[in-house]
């Protein structure tokens, strides 16, 4: 199993654009895109796990740089999550 980073994407684009898109070159586990927490709103990136390492190596040699609804998408395999600090991160508020 591998995971991919699919960046610069249309807020528009839906989690079915994404599949379709990735099962051309292999069998999908999941699509996730990324929405905002507070307004709902996408971001604009997303994450797509593919059952095999070689599906997944052919769907991003194959997308990596493709115009979808007018955009120019990036994809990359996705690096591991970091740990967040007990707070969650974030800026330097003041106390």
């Amino acid at each position: 199993m591998k995971k991919l980073y699919v960046g610069n994407l249309n807020y528009s684009t839906t989690e079915e654009i994404i599949r379709a898109m990735f099962e051309e070159h292999g069998e999908v586990l999941s699509v996730a895109l990324i929405t905002d927490r507070e307004t709902g709103r996408p971001k604009g990136f997303g994450f797509v796990e593919m059952a095999e390492d070689s599906a997944a190596d052919a769907a991003k040699d194959a997308l990596d740089g493709k115009e979808i609804e007018g955009r120019t998408i990036k994809v990359n395999e996705a690096r591991p999550r970091r740990e967040r600090g007990p707070r969650g991160g974030g800026g330097g508020g003041r106390w």
